[in-house]
């Protein structure tokens, strides 16, 4: 597993929830992209572009295996 601590915050990015503006910090943990505001707690994860491309309406995506 990769799990990486290092965060950029995004400037004049806007959270979602609080409205605050400069909280959002983005990072990567597990290979996927994330974002999280400092200020309330708010995350979110981004899905990688190939997984969304092949997703259906219909199907959900759980998760992804990667064998090692």
């Amino acid at each position: 597993m990769s799990k990486s601590s290092r965060r950029r915050f995004v400037a004049g990015a806007t959270c979602p929830k609080c409205q605050e503006l400069d909280t959002i910090s983005l990072y990567y943990e597990n290979n996927v992209e994330k974002l999280e505001c400092v200020a309330c707690g708010y995350n979110e994860a981004q899905t990688d572009e190939k997984v969304s491309a092949v997703t259906r309406e219909s199907e959900n995506v759980i998760g992804i295996f990667k064998p090692h």
